[in-house]
């Protein structure tokens, strides 16, 4: 059977599709389905922040196809895994979670990092390039773990 795996911020342009794109590139698309909503609604059926697209480019991923849509409460029962990017975005699921096995699968992803620590992924979207450089690299070692992880190569 598939996993599915769910990123999540607010707006669903910069962070988000990034870790779906970084995720996507580190496990088997037979075994692991990767996708990405934003709590909000401001960037629905756009494309990712071209900030995002270039700091991917530089790292050979291609995230241009993806575009935004908006979590709602259907993604519970689609997803096992749901990864979102800070405490805000975290909040803002949490309160749509219908019972006890929907907040079970919610998760700050930088809890692979700093388990039990509440860090949050800092939003680039009112800053400069370098701050998507660093968004990316801490991406990037989360989505590490949880592709050894799904691949049941490190326990949970």
């Amino acid at each position: 059977m598939k996993t599915n795996v769910l990123m999540v911020c607010l707006g669903n342009i910069c962070r988000s599709p990034l870790a779906e794109g970084i995720l996507k590139s580190k496990t088997d698309p037979k075994k692991v389905s990767v996708d990405s909503a934003g709590t909000g609604d401001y960037h629905v059926g756009h494309q990712p922040d071209p900030r995002s697209i270039d700091i991917a480019k530089t790292y050979n991923l291609d995230i241009t196809s993806q575009r935004g849509r908006q979590f709602s409460v259907q993604d519970f029962d689609k997803f096992q895994h749901i990864y979102v990017m800070d405490t805000f975005n975290y909040a803002d699921v949490i309160a749509l979670a219908r019972n006890d096995k929907d907040r079970s699968k919610v998760k700050l992803i930088l809890e692979e990092i700093f388990p039990g620590e509440n860090v949050d992924v800092p939003d680039p979207y009112q800053g400069l390039a370098e701050g998507f450089k660093n968004v990316y690299k801490m991406l990037d070692e989360a989505c590490e773990i949880i592709a050894k992880k799904l691949e049941g190569k490190t326990p949970e």
